[in-house]
């Protein structure tokens, strides 16, 4: 499975951490940057993820930056993009088995790598149910279709 991975600079170090146990345990990564601790902009960088998983480039995805907020914010403009700001495993657990999430937003300011480990161990074993929740998850692929 390839992953995605994209960080603004409140999250590049996670980022790598994750970059590099993922890769040691076997996915493919595609780092989507940022590479350093200089101020960027994290809209771009949840854009970019979004992009990813829309053009096939990845399976899954996974957005950094200082609560996971505004990274998933950002990546759920693109309605190819079903990420889930998570926090503990549950969560990550109900995001891909409710809601099929492809993608992740963790806080680096607020969850250590021993955690983010955890979600994203839980995001990546987790499938999805389908049954009850195909229906919705459906909708959230026709909202825009819907308000007009």
């Amino acid at each position: 499975m390839r992953i995605a991975l994209s960080a603004d600079h409140a999250g590049v170090d996670l980022k790598d951490a994750l970059a590099a146990w993922l890769g040691e345990a076997g996915y493919d990564i595609l780092d989507l940057g940022t590479h350093g601790a200089a101020s960027v902009d994290y809209p771009d960088y949840g854009a970019r993820l979004a992009r990813a998983l829309g053009e096939g480039e990845a399976e899954r995805g996974i957005a950094i930056c200082g609560s996971g907020i505004g990274i998933a914010i950002a990546a759920n403009r693109n309605p190819a993009c079903r990420c889930a700001q998570v926090s503990e495993p549950l969560s990550a657990t109900f995001a891909r088995s409710h809601n099929d999430a492809n993608a992740i937003a963790l806080g680096a300011r607020l969850i250590g790598i021993e955690m983010a480990k955890a979600c994203v161990t839980a995001f990546l074993t987790t499938k999805f149910e389908g049954g009850r929740h195909q229906h919705r998850v459906d909708m959230l692929s026709h909202l825009e279709q819907e308000r007009a």
